[in-house]
């Protein structure tokens, strides 16, 4: 009696694997490329994974294996080879920008706070003489000291963007992040404790930042000859910018267990993010190590060289005053947020194409009554349906002088939520240029006499659209 094989198993997710029926070439172990990815992610793991030599060969051991046929297998093998040759580029990047500044002793502007607090204190335990601490003469060479760092770079630039709410801002302070890093790799012996070492300097990087960048919420203001709405003007918050779900793939690191994975996507929300600009910058910095980080108090207390009384009592503080900031009806606490539902994505769908279609009426349509729409840094602000009908359809109607163009939208995410990318055409042109970033709060909806049931936009922030490239967008389509 014959045997059957055994059935295949992919060796990341344990599902089946795709069948063999007229393919050709070397058997795949994964049923995906996302699982091949995930998989090459577990064996580097978050932190030192190799040295940068090993990353090389890694990449030549690989790039000999390729191969062009099957296609499926071709096209997984090349994603996940670019994944590596990127990684590389940013370390290579990483390690040229730190040695230039170095070698040109071109530093950074000098902190307004103690130089303990940027750097580990000698006899503290993630100091150089610590305990866990990267001491040691014989720390690594640039090229492994910058792939070390670079396995951080998207936690830490998160990290960076919930204290400032600010894209742009976390680039730049990760980035001096790693400059102040670099100038005492010779002090880091490869221990694990590199991610409270960088946590540390990051945190009071972006403290000596708010300080010199002193700045606080405040409401819109109604401005002359413009309908807003009858409702209260909204909270302005005028450096607030979106943030890339793609870049939100490996936050926090891969071994992570699933509360903080929801509690990371949750956290960089628009609504959270607004209201965490409130908190004052130390009481800021707690919240985030504590309750999304999830470091132990006395953990918090020295990277903040604080005491863990004055920590806990920063914590009680900051929680209700956070708690106050948030819109009524929204979350009090970190609930992970859902995939988007099929009305949710139909409800984007439909604002979509109506904008597309400059059909007022059906853009009407896909809101909620109350639905408020701002624009930061801009001070323009509309609440109401009908309200906001009124002010795009000066834009979209071909007939008016104030008309702005034909439109074209296209779908991505950010801080959690759907958005779409809006191109423009002027009349008398012929290439769509990039105008605006909306990132969208679907709610529930009821049926209604000429409109649509289930989900309706109940917020839209329109952001400028310099950010696009990060999202992977061009400029112009």
């Amino acid at each position: 009696m014959p045997v059957s094989a055994p059935e295949e198993k992919c060796a990341a997710c344990g599902g089946a694997l795709p069948p063999r029926a007229g393919r050709r070439g070397r058997t795949s172990v994964y049923c995906s490329a996302a699982c091949r990815q995930r998989a090459y992610r577990e064996r580097r793991g978050p932190g030192p994974a190799g040295s940068v030599r090993e990353l090389i060969a890694d990449v030549a051991e690989r790039a000999g294996r390729l191969a062009p046929q099957p296609p499926g297998t071709f096209y997984a093998d090349v994603t996940e080879l670019s994944a590596s040759v990127g990684r590389l580029r940013r370390i290579a990047r990483t390690a040229r920008d730190a040695a230039e500044v170095t070698a040109a002793e071109g530093r950074t502007a000098e902190n307004v706070t103690p130089p303990p607090v940027t750097n580990p204190r000698p006899d503290g335990p993630d100091g150089p003489d610590g305990p866990d601490g990267p001491d040691g003469p014989d720390g690594p060479d640039g090229a492994d000291f910058a792939g070390l760092m670079e396995a951080y770079r998207r936690e830490l630039q998160v990290h960076c963007y919930r204290m400032t709410g600010s894209y742009d801002e976390s680039e730049d302070l990760v980035q001096e992040t790693f400059l102040k890093a670099w100038r005492r790799r010779e002090t880091y012996e490869g221990r694990a404790a590199v991610r409270a070492w960088l946590y540390r300097i990051a945190t009071n990087t972006c403290l000596d930042h708010l300080r010199r960048h002193s700045r606080t919420p405040d409401r819109y203001e109604r401005l002359p000859g413009m309908a807003h709405g009858d409702a209260d003007p909204p909270v302005r918050v005028t450096w607030l910018q979106p943030y890339p779900d793609e870049l939100l793939a490996d936050v926090p690191a891969p071994d992570a267990g699933p509360e903080a994975q929801a509690v990371a996507r949750e956290t960089v929300d628009l609504v959270f993010l607004t209201a965490l600009q409130h908190l004052p910058p130390r009481q800021r910095a707690v919240l985030v190590l504590r309750d999304v980080v999830g470091l132990p108090a006395a953990e918090t207390a020295g990277l903040l060289d604080l005491s863990t009384a004055a920590v806990n009592s920063a914590l009680q503080r900051a929680r209700p005053a956070l708690r106050a900031h948030l819109p009524a009806g929204e979350r009090t606490e970190w609930a992970p947020l859902t995939p988007p539902t099929p009305a949710e994505l139909a409800a984007v769908e439909r604002y979509r194409q109506a904008a597309e279609r400059l059909d007022t009426a059906a853009m009407a349509a896909a809101l909620t009554e109350d639905a408020k729409l701002t624009m930061p840094p801009n001070p323009f602000w509309f609440v109401g349906r009908q309200t906001i009908a009124d002010f795009v359809s000066r834009s979209l109607d071909p007939t008016l002088p104030t008309f702005f163009g034909d439109w074209r939208h296209v779908p991505t995410r950010a801080n959690g939520r759907p958005a779409v990318a809006g191109y423009v055409r002027r009349p008398g042109t012929t290439v769509y240029r990039a105008q605006t970033l909306e990132v969208l709060r679907v709610a529930g909806g009821t049926a209604r006499a000429g409109g649509h049931g289930g989900g309706l936009i109940a917020e839209i922030t329109t952001f400028e659209p310099h950010l696009l490239p990060a999202f992977g967008l061009p400029m112009t389509l």
